[in-house]
């Protein structure tokens, strides 16, 4: 193996019945360097990192890591730490109800007996060197999700991890949470660990790697120094295609607000909103946005009934109506895809046909069954509408990535012809293909008389879909913005204050 170079993967291969996940696909990781895994969903990305630690047998190729004179075969995830492979996944698989030091050390013992002191002393020193921000003896469960998987990489860290895979580690996480570990990924390059990052955060992508590798179609498309790989040219080379300009259509989804509101809102508030005035035109595409914490979800949910309603009034199409429960909200023709999809969204065992026909069902009330029939042509025609990638209609949802299972969601609520869409988080965790997707979906909605509520983290994505932004600080409207003001200094400036 090359100086400096702490793994190799060469011709690299993976098949499942009837789908070829890997193709000959080469991966090289070097010492001290932050290396980006980027791809669609789909692209092959979480195959390879199963591949490399155990979780599937490769069909072909090879893997070597320093130290070892020849390919080893990895058959499981504790074989690969074994080999100095360790991964970090999203969620957590620590104890939450256990301290720190145990966390960092539960299943490494030898024997029955547990010398506390030294652990805490260990894991203590190892916190200070890496500026965690935890003491030995705190419970991880009262640590911020962020710190508890810097706990999981000290973890790692200290079991010789030559490789460190990083699975999506920012997805919810907030702008402080992702300077504190990036600041842990920059101490632990310094000391020579290579750490391979995947993530959907094209930001951070360039914020803190130094090469990417890009997958498409299970296929290696190429290796890349960040610096010489404009941000543009990624999103080409993950979707294999120039990305087209969404200004023409967002401009034609300004010029609807001329038809006059679906929906206002005077005073409406929940257990969970203070009283706010809200309006959307008909074919309008507008959204709340703010910091994580600003009140951007609760107001949404006051409007579809999710939290209880204590106050407010409310029109549709001009008539008073009364909304506390949700269903109420379905029956004027609103729907809601909520922020978090796999706790308020899919049903994870049930089809993707289930799934989709869940709501207009709930509207029909379950004592007027859909015959199967009616299910099965219902999902085969959004499944095809929305390019749902999945098996087939009784594929369980919880086995579809996670950009196809929001695009199930999404088809559940299209299936109800909703006049008033609320989208929270659309595009969250999800490719950037599967985003532009989405992206020009509520766009095409809007043309076609649909008004959408939009909500996303990235104000980016927010600026090229809205036509009206409501500005959110403190669980408060501080602001709106439209036309010449959609702009990321004006939304930043109007969040910090500037715009009272």
């Amino acid at each position: 193996m090359e100086n400096g170079i702490v793994l190799t993967m060469r011709d690299i291969s993976k098949s499942f019945p009837g789908v070829r996940a890997l193709s000959h696909v080469d991966f090289t990781l070097r010492k001290g360097e932050i290396h980006a895994l980027m791809g669609e969903n789909g692209a092959g990305k979480s195959t390879l990192i199963k591949v490399l630690t155990g979780v599937y047998p490769k069909d072909g190729g090879e893997i070597c890591v320093e130290g070892i004179d020849r390919p080893i075969t990895i058959h499981s995830p504790q074989e690969a730490a074994g080999f100095g492979i360790s991964t970090v996944y999203q969620e957590i698989t620590l104890c939450p109800n256990l301290t720190v030091a145990e966390n960092m050390y539960i299943g490494r013992g030898k024997g029955i007996g547990v010398r506390w002191k030294d652990m805490v002393r260990k894991s203590g020193a190892l916190l200070d060197s890496l500026g965690i921000p935890a003491r030995p003896r705190q419970q991880l469960g009262s640590c911020s999700l962020a710190v508890q998987q810097m706990v999981a990489i000290a973890r790692a860290v200290d079991t010789d991890c030559k490789v460190l895979i990083l699975d999506e580690p920012t997805s919810s996480l907030d702008d402080k949470e992702v300077a504190m570990l990036f600041k842990l990924m920059r101490e632990l390059r310094s000391r020579g660990v290579g750490i391979i990052f995947v993530t959907h955060f094209l930001e951070q992508v360039y914020e803190v790697s130094d090469r990417i590798t890009v997958l498409r179609n299970g296929e290696l498309v190429g290796e890349y120094e960040v610096e010489k790989l404009p941000q543009v040219e990624l999103v080409a080379k993950m979707m294999g295609k120039e990305l087209e300009s969404l200004s023409v259509m967002h401009r034609d989804a300004a010029a609807a607000q001329e038809a006059g509101d679906v929906y206002r809102a005077e005073g409406l508030s929940s257990t969970e909103a203070k009283p706010f005035d809200f309006h959307i035109a008909r074919g309008e595409v507008n959204g709340f946005t703010g910091l994580l914490g600003s009140g951007r979800s609760e107001s949404v949910r006051a409007i579809f009934g999710a939290d209880r309603v204590t106050g407010g009034r409310v029109t549709v199409d001009g008539a008073p109506v009364k909304i506390t429960r949700p269903v109420q909200a379905m029956h004027q023709g609103i729907g809601y895809l909520p922020e978090d999809r796999k706790r308020d969204g899919i049903i994870a065992d049930l089809s993707v046909r289930e799934n989709i026909i869940l709501a207009l069902q709930v509207m029909k009330g379950f004592f007027h069954p859909m015959s199967r029939a009616q299910q099965e042509a219902f999902a085969d025609e959004y499944i095809a509408a929305l390019d749902i990638k999945t098996a087939s209609t009784d594929t369980p949802i919880k086995s579809l990535s996670g950009g196809n299972q929001q695009k199930v969601i999404l088809a559940r609520w299209l299936l109800t012809h909703p006049k008033y869409l609320i989208l929270d988080e659309p595009t969250r965790g999800i490719d950037v293909g599967t985003k532009t997707e989405i992206q020009r979906l509520v766009l095409q909605l809007a043309q076609e008389g649909m008004s959408i509520t939009f909500i996303s983290s990235e104000i980016e994505e927010m600026l090229r879909t809205c036509s009206r932004l409501i500005v959110m600080r403190d669980r408060k409207i501080v602001g709106e913005l439209s036309g010449d003001e959609l702009t990321q200094d004006h939304v930043m400036y109007t969040i910090a204050g500037g715009g009272e």
